[in-house]
């Protein structure tokens, strides 16, 4: 018998198995589809780690290789009672002529620190306050082997040190890993000797990057909220992968103990300066030569900068790298390198980071356009820092400038021995500053020196005048002033007065 359509039965059986298995075909493709977008939407992200169930094995793995430092110094010091008791008013100057009379006696001071090894020969390394003018260096192993240690090179800026052991077997090296590739949030193990309980274990999270805790001029910590406590300096902060991605070396404590807030030294700089101290004994930064501030809105309006970015050139050092590729007071460093320069802050890790030698080319901002110029970069640890920051700086009657708030003079004779100014210091100089003006709020004070108006130098408070007048004609509301203060330069930004 056949249907009405004359199909068979088998046959319209046949075709809804069909069917079926077609449309089976149709969902598994979609589905497929719809997980390829998802995967092609994440490709290239990382996926954020979930918590370990331990961390023992990670542990197990790294202790052989932290370190407890221990150093001893000899320091002279007649002691006396006071040293030892908090003494009731009116007797400690009693006690300290007792103390005087006493013979100098010598005493052994010591401290304790964390390290790490990163070299099966017996490189460690560890921060520098750890080690800083020790006169022994000891470095204790997990099995409690004592190893006399060889300081190889320090640097101070960075707060890092690294020592030297022999060893008769080869020691558990540890490796760098890389700490851009590090993200806030990301799980991190601290290990080291807080307190002097050797061998600790920490664990927390990244809780920030690019901190800076005003310790010097390289500053770009990260912070963790894994315990460090004192004696977990120079301590290693781990990866989930067993890499250094940083060296502890600093806490924020009110109370001296941990509270959550730690910083290390971040192992993409701690590597390279530890190459350095390796290879050369110290350390060989880039030095361009020229002193920098901050670009502030002020600033930046006043140069008709785009934005408040870059680090504004207010000295340029004789016989520099900076000098000699042309760089000139008032130029605002936009780039370095073919890399934008943010701030002022960020331009000396930036230059410190490029090998001595090195020609990079760097734009700045001069006078409504940029400028582009081939610099040179020198050694900076081969440069006197202090002369440079004492070095002499570049160059009618009292006058009142209403609109600046400023009783102006001639830089004759008389000013400069009433003020204590040098011979070499050029302009006018400050005799007088309104109470409550702008002039006051930016700390101008009678005795500093007007070099420049608006980039222009000035010779006579006639010279300032005009260049204020000029301002205001431009519809400007302020103008912008190089000052010689206390033998250093710096630009400020001046409003006019009300008026």
């Amino acid at each position: 018998m056949s249907l009405q359509d004359g199909t068979s039965p088998y046959r319209q059986r046949t075709r809804v198995r069909a069917r079926a298995v077609d449309g089976a075909v149709i969902r598994l493709w979609a589905a497929l589809v719809a997980f390829s977008i998802l995967l092609a939407a994440f490709a290239g992200q990382a996926f954020a780690r979930g918590a370990p169930d331990s961390f023992a094995d990670l542990a197990e793995e790294l202790l052989p290789s932290v370190v407890n430092i221990r150093t001893a110094t000899t320091v002279s010091g007649a002691g006396g009672p006071n040293e030892q008791f908090n003494l009731p008013p009116g007797f400690e100057e009693f006690f300290d002529r007792f103390r005087d009379n006493m013979p100098e006696r010598q005493r052994r001071a010591t401290s304790l620190g964390s390290g790490f090894i990163i070299d099966s020969e017996g490189y460690i390394v560890t921060n520098n306050h750890v080690i800083k003018d020790a006169e022994e260096i000891y470095v204790l192993l997990q099995d409690n082997t004592e190893l006399a240690a060889e300081l190889i090179g320090a640097d101070d800026k960075t707060d890092l040190a690294l020592l030297k052991v022999e060893s008769d077997t080869a020691l558990p090296a540890v490796p760098w890993g890389k700490s851009d590739a590090a993200r806030v949030g990301d799980w991190v193990v601290a290990i080291g000797n807080p307190l002097g309980f050797g061998g600790t274990v920490t664990a927390g999270i990244i809780s920030a990057r690019g901190r800076d805790i005003n310790s010097g001029p390289y500053d770009n910590y990260i912070q963790t909220d894994a315990s460090i406590n004192k004696g977990n300096s120079g301590g290693p902060l781990f990866n989930m992968d067993g890499e250094v991605i940083g060296i502890n070396t600093a806490i924020f404590s009110p109370n001296g103990g941990s509270i959550g807030i730690g910083f290390a030294v971040p192992s993409n700089l701690a590597s390279r300066v530890v190459g350095q101290l390796r290879e050369f004994g110290s350390t060989r930064r880039g030095w361009l030569g020229v002193t920098i501030q901050q670009v502030t809105d002020e600033i930046a309006d006043s140069l008709d900068l785009p934005e408040a970015a870059g680090a504004l050139v207010s000295t340029v050092h004789q016989d520099s790298p900076a000098r000699v590729a042309g760089v000139e007071t008032g130029d605002v460093i936009l780039t370095f390198d073919g890399r934008k320069v943010p701030n002022s802050r960020r331009l000396p890790r930036m230059v410190a980071d490029t090998a001595v030698g090195q020609t990079v080319p760097v734009e700045v901002w001069r006078d409504g356009e940029i400028v582009r110029v081939e610099v040179t970069l020198g050694q900076l640890e081969k440069v006197d820092l202090a002369s440079l920051r004492s070095a002499p700086r570049d160059r009618s009657g009292p006058a009142t400038v209403d609109q600046l708030g400023l009783a102006l003079a001639p830089l004759d004779g008389e000013a400069r021995e009433r003020f204590n100014l040098d011979d070499e210091v050029e302009g006018v100089v400050i005799a007088g500053v309104d109470r409550g003006s702008d002039a006051e709020a930016k700390e101008l004070a009678p005795g500093d020196v007007i070099v420049e108006v608006n980039q222009q130098k000035v010779a006579t408070p006639d010279d300032v005048a005009d260049r204020v007048q000029k301002a205001r004609e431009e519809g400007r509301k302020s103008v912008l002033m190089l000052i010689s203060q206390g033998g250093s330069l710096r630009f400020v930004v001046v409003k006019f007065e009300q008026g």
